[in-house]
């Protein structure tokens, strides 16, 4: 993990332009636990039911996308090294989420989006932005951050056929996780959002979710 006393920050904008591509790249973010899936059964879908589910699949793919490269920009301008660390810490259970859907996504026989790296490009710049201004703002919208995502992971569950265990074993475990971020977060001292602003992350969410569906 990176520290103040390892790294200049030459070496941290290498290691961003590192953590993108292993983020972008397939099959380059390598997990640091075995996936939730290993162990369940597959099942044979109809055709339009494995389009879904790789769609929804994708969905969280991309999430996961914005995810890392929110952390990542956090981490290059958090102020205090606690909270650059608790960042990357985070970025690495992210990279976990990562690889699990584009398993998931490739079982399928489908792809991730290919808009990805737009939305690597955007989410690392709120990050980024998020950090300058404050830790605490920096901290509260990755609790805000995380309770839409935990949001979407219940949604999608509803969604998954009965016998996709598969891929809710990911999903479940994915909320585990992101539901800890969000609280260890606002425990850090972030700030709770108001809801007018928690109001239009949902809309821009809906723009992320709408368009990586299919593409």
């Amino acid at each position: 993990m990176a520290s103040e006393r390892s790294y200049s920050p030459a070496d941290r904008l290498l290691l961003q332009a590192d953590a993108a591509l292993r983020t972008l790249l397939p099959f380059t973010g390598q997990p640091f636990r075995p996936s939730p899936a290993d162990g369940q059964p597959d099942a044979e879908f109809k055709p339009e039911d494995a389009r879904h589910i790789a769609g929804l699949m994708r969905i969280n793919h991309t999430g996961e996308v914005c995810a890392q490269a929110l952390y990542q920009g956090q981490a290059l301008t958090a102020k205090l090294p606690e909270v650059r660390e608790a960042m990357e810490h985070a970025a690495e259970e992210e990279i976990d989420h990562l690889a699990w859907c584009e398993q998931r996504i490739r079982e399928l026989g489908s792809r991730p989006s290919i808009l990805n790296p737009v939305f690597y490009g955007l989410s690392f710049g709120v990050g980024a932005m998020a950090g300058l201004i404050s830790d605490r703002v920096s901290l509260g919208f990755v609790a805000a951050t995380e309770d839409q995502v935990c949001k979407h992971l219940d949604e999608h569950l509803e969604q998954l056929p009965a016998d996709d265990a598969r891929s809710r074993a990911i999903l479940e475990q994915m909320r585990i996780d992101e539901e800890q971020h969000a609280t260890s977060a606002l425990e850090a001292g972030g700030l709770r959002f108001p809801a007018p602003v928690k109001f239009g992350m949902t809309l821009l969410s809906k723009v992320m979710t709408r368009s990586t569906y299919r593409v």
